[in-house]
C-alpha cells in the first residue's frame, strides 16, 4: 500500500458512512480515535470481509436497519425482534462470513404500484437478518466505488438528490443546450445479469469472500405462494445492496455517454 492509497484511505474514512461528508467529530469520536481506526477500517489494508464484520460498521449497519423500519422476510422475524437475536447469533454468524459459508435467505415477493400509475414494481424483501448484512457490506463498498462513479450519476447516490438532478440540467439548459432525449431503463432491476455485474464488481473486490456472498445475494430465491423459485437474472429491488450494484453496473454506461461527448443526468425514481 503506498502513501498515496493510505492519504485516501485516511480521506474516505474521516467521513459519516453514508456519505453525507460530516466529519466523525459530530458523532463523538475525537481525532486521536478516527486515525488509530483508520487503518483497520481500510479495505485495502486487509481482507474486505473483516472490514464487512468489524464492530463499529456492524452497529452502523444495526443502526441504520432499525431505523428504516420495513417489513419482515420469509421467516417473518421483525427489526424490533433484529437486536435480540444478534445477541446470541452474531458470533456464529459471524465466523460463517469469515469462513465464506453464510447462505442467505430467499427474499419474499412484495409488488407496490409504480408512481403516476405505470404499473407494478416487484419488491424482493430480504430477511432482517440478510438485510443487516447487505447494509454492512453497502458501507464498506460505497466509498471504494462511488469515488469513481460519473460526476453525471445522481440515482442511488449519498448526498445527491432529485433536486440536484433538476439544477444539474437548468446549468446544460443555460449553456446553450436545447435538445432532450429521455431515456428510461425499463424493467433494469429485473434483467440484470449476474456474470456481467459480478465482472465489475470483481475489478475493485479482490476478496473473493465478498464475491461469492454478493452472488450467493444476487441468486437467493424468491418466495411467491409458498414456493421458493430460483433466480438466474435480476437484482430484486428492497435490499440496501441492489441501489449500489445498480450503479457499479450502469457506470459503464455513464463512460460510453462521457466519452460521446454528451451532456447528461442519470437519476432513479424512489423504490
Amino acid at each position: 500500500m503506498t502513501a498515496g492509497d493510505a492519504d485516501r484511505c485516511a480521506e474516505r474514512h474521516d467521513t459519516h458512512p453514508e456519505g453525507s461528508g460530516r466529519n466523525l467529530r459530530e458523532y463523538g469520536m475525537g481525532a486521536s480515535s478516527v486515525t488509530a481506526r483508520r487503518e483497520d477500517l481500510c479495505p485495502e489494508t486487509k481482507q474486505m470481509m473483516e472490514a464487512v464484520v468489524e464492530r463499529e460498521n456492524m452497529s452502523k449497519a444495526l443502526y441504520r436497519v432499525m431505523s428504516n423500519k420495513g417489513a419482515p422476510g420469509v421467516d417473518d422475524m421483525t427489526v424490533d425482534d433484529l437486536r435480540g437475536y444478534i445477541m446470541v447469533q452474531w458470533p456464529r454468524i459471524k465466523e460463517e462470513l469469515l469462513e465464506g459459508r453464510y447462505e442467505p435467505q430467499p427474499v419474499r415477493k412484495v409488488e407496490i404500484p409504480k408512481p403516476g400509475g405505470k404499473g407494478m414494481r416487484q419488491l424482493g424483501i430480504p430477511t432482517v437478518i440478510d438485510r443487516l448484512i447487505q447494509q454492512a457490506l453497502h458501507q464498506v463498498l460505497q466509498p471504494v466505488f462511488d469515488s469513481g462513479f460519473s460526476e453525471s450519476s445522481y440515482g442511488f447516490r449519498p448526498g445527491r438528490s432529485a433536486h440536484d438532478t433538476v439544477r444539474r440540467a437548468q446549468l446544460y439548459v443555460e449553456a446553450g443546450r436545447r435538445w432532450v432525449v429521455d431515456i428510461d431503463l425499463e424493467k433494469f432491476f429485473d434483467r440484470v445479469n449476474h456474470d456481467v455485474l459480478m465482472s465489475r464488481v470483481a475489478r475493485k473486490v479482490k476478496d473473493k469472500r465478498v464475491l461469492r456472498l454478493i452472488r450467493r445475494y444476487l441468486e437467493a430465491g424468491i418466495l411467491v405462494g409458498g414456493v421458493v423459485s430460483p433466480r438466474s437474472e435480476g437484482t430484486p429491488q428492497g435490499g440496501p445492496l441492489s441501489p449500489l450494484l445498480s450503479n457499479i453496473l450502469l457506470d459503464d454506461l455513464d463512460k460510453e455517454l462521457e466519452r460521446r461527448g454528451h451532456w447528461f443526468c442519470r437519476y432513479a425514481d424512489a423504490i
